[in-house]
């Protein structure tokens, strides 16, 4: 997909992000940032991802998360499909085994 342009005030967000230096910091900066919700959905998001990366099913994605396969599907479309961005994290936390869309939908 190709990547969107982004506005001044989401670089300026990421600019905040990259300084952060330890993982108390992060914690804190993305609490104060954010609703227990959304860091909830931002937490479930990356386990899906490291979940698919190991070739599990959609459904026991699913099922293990307590969560849609619709959701589990969406973010299959943006590991295989997206700017890179999981990828890049894959690799760099050693989590990668270059993931392969199955091509059987919720497997």
């Amino acid at each position: 997909m190709k990547p969107s342009k982004i506005s001044r005030l989401t670089k300026n967000l990421f600019e905040a992000i990259l300084a952060l230096e330890t993982p108390a910091e992060a914690k804190n900066f993305f609490r104060d940032l954010c609703t227990v919700d959304e860091l909830k959905e931002m937490s479930e998001r990356w386990e899906i991802v490291k979940l698919l990366n190991k070739d599990w099913p959609y459904r026991k994605i699913a099922k293990k998360l307590q969560i849609s396969t619709t959701t589990v599907s969406r973010v299959a479309l943006w590991l295989y499909n997206g700017t890179g961005g999981y990828q890049s994290m894959l690799k760099r936390l050693n989590h990668h085994h270059k993931p392969t869309p199955s091509g059987k939908g919720l497997r």
